[in-house]
């Protein structure tokens, strides 16, 4: 739909149907999955090998609490890196056993499992039950024991690690990088053989964002079909960004749930800013942003601070007005409540709006349509000679605006890049080209190429004119 309401074209692409999630041996990458009971030091590895700090380390047992993908690379092998929220195999509590369902989903996604123990603490009851569920998966396993941080002396205590009969410990220090690459080359060694076209990567990032308890997670486990992401009725349940790789008919996806961006009166917890900064990241690293506004409480200023961030960001983005099943309708209500929120998030006009259900899956299904078309439109293209036969037009039936006898001259414009689409445009005066003259220009240039759902940028650059005696 464009900014005047309009619908995007119909492209006859056969029906979309819930849980067609890839199946694991098609997928493009291995997976290493990091296994271990809670502060063993799993988010501290993960982020070493993933060269950056993705994961929140912190000292606090049951930080991480849902699956964290990132890419990293071996020895010119890129497998998927899967970081887990730790495994107390005994607790009734209702947060630390939904993680380890999601540890033992990660177990059953992955080609190779990383077994991280603390040589400091020695072998433990948990860790005697972890082997045992990690050698009935009966997946390729890698036991690696960290914090052995004076590593010539802390080395002589992996023997006691024979005992889970696994194989060899591996003695590391995440903390200070030390034996790591051991590790890696054990990895190495027990990765599935290289697949043709392994590496491409030609995936939509798509990122659920919006404020807390909106139903983020709801959605994604809606798409996959599968519990994919920690979903309960406490606010802030999801901590981390969460990549999930996600083929259907329509296209190949990367879905990035992220934790939602409360105010700042309430992030209290440094647990909580540090999330903030990866839904920023999240936004970021997406082509596509996903921003999810609850329909029973409207647009709040919060949403619109998180919408604000994913346009300055220069991102694809579609309203998805979830809950609609629970809001009560009369003739004209769809219509109605769409001005209202281009009423309120006026800056974003361009973006199309979908009324959906996570809960029941209403119109979930025509939510791939609209990403394949936004992203698109993100990365549209246009040739030099025909944006310069749009600016013309548009100048030929608003003339530019003048200030004291001293007319503005479009000479011409040409496309700088895309992701958002972003033109330059050659001017006499960058003082005469007014905001609103340049908000005529992008009107007319979305008039006549679309741009749903994507920011236009304008660079305004000055031109001497030889000619110009104005």
């Amino acid at each position: 739909m464009s900014q005047n309401g309009q619908k995007c074209p119909n492209r006859n692409v056969p029906k979309w149907t819930l849980g067609n999630i890839r199946n694991r041996d098609k997928m493009a990458k291995p997976i290493v999955a990091i296994i271990g009971k809670p502060n063993v030091g799993k988010s501290t590895f993960f982020n070493y090998l993933a060269g950056s700090r993705i994961s929140i380390v912190q000292d606090t047992p049951g930080v991480t609490r849902d699956r964290i993908y990132a890419e990293t690379n071996w020895r010119g092998r890129t497998f998927t890196l899967v970081d887990t929220g730790g495994i107390e195999p005994d607790s009734e509590d209702i947060i630390l056993s939904q993680m380890r369902e999601q540890a033992n989903l990660a177990i059953a996604m992955a080609d190779v499992i990383i077994f991280l123990t603390d040589i400091k603490q020695g072998v433990t009851a948990a860790d005697r039950e972890i082997s045992l569920m990690l050698k009935k998966s009966g997946k390729p396993i890698v036991l690696v024991c960290n914090k052995a941080d004076n590593f010539e002396k802390d080395r002589e205590e992996i023997y006691e690690f024979y005992n889970l009969g696994i194989g060899d410990p591996f003695p590391i220090s995440a903390a200070n990088a030390l034996g790591i690459g051991d590790v890696l080359d054990e990895i190495y060694d027990k990765l599935p053989p290289k697949e043709q076209g392994e590496d491409e990567d030609d995936s939509i990032k798509v990122a659920v964002i919006g404020k807390p308890n909106v139903g983020k997670s709801s959605l994604i486990n809606k798409i996959l079909g599968e519990n994919r992401a920690i979903v309960s009725d406490i606010a802030g349940t999801t901590r981390d960004a969460i990549d999930t790789e996600f083929e259907n008919e329509k296209g190949k996806y990367v879905l990035i749930d992220t934790a939602g961006i409360r105010r700042k009166s309430k992030v209290k917890e440094s647990i909580e800013k540090f999330s903030i900064m990866r839904t920023l990241l999240a936004i970021e690293r997406a082509d596509v942003c996903l921003m999810m506004i609850d329909a029973l409480e409207g647009v709040t200023d919060q949403d619109a601070k998180i919408a604000g961030e994913a346009h300055e960001a220069g991102k694809g983005v579609i309203i998805v007005v979830n809950k609609w099943d629970a809001f009560e309708k009369e003739t004209g209500t769809l219509e109605k409540y769409k001005q209202k929120i281009y009423d309120q998030l006026k800056y974003l006009s361009y973006a199309p709006i979908i009324f959906v259900s996570a809960k029941t899956g209403q119109r979930v299904n025509k939510l791939f349509d609209l990403i394949n078309h936004v992203a698109e439109q993100n990365a549209m293209r246009i040739s030099t000679s025909v944006l310069n036969q749009v600016i013309n037009e548009a100048i030929a039936i608003v003339q530019p605006p003048t200030d004291k006898g001293k007319r503005l001259k479009i000479f011409y414009g040409t496309q700088a890049s895309t992701k958002p689409p972003t033109f330059v445009i050659f001017v006499n005066s960058k003082e005469l080209f007014h905001f609103s003259y340049e908000r005529y220009l992008v009107n007319q240039i979305r008039k006549e190429f679309g741009l749903e759902g994507t920011p236009v940028r304008i660079i305004v650059r000055e031109k001497r004119d030889s000619g110009d005696g104005a």
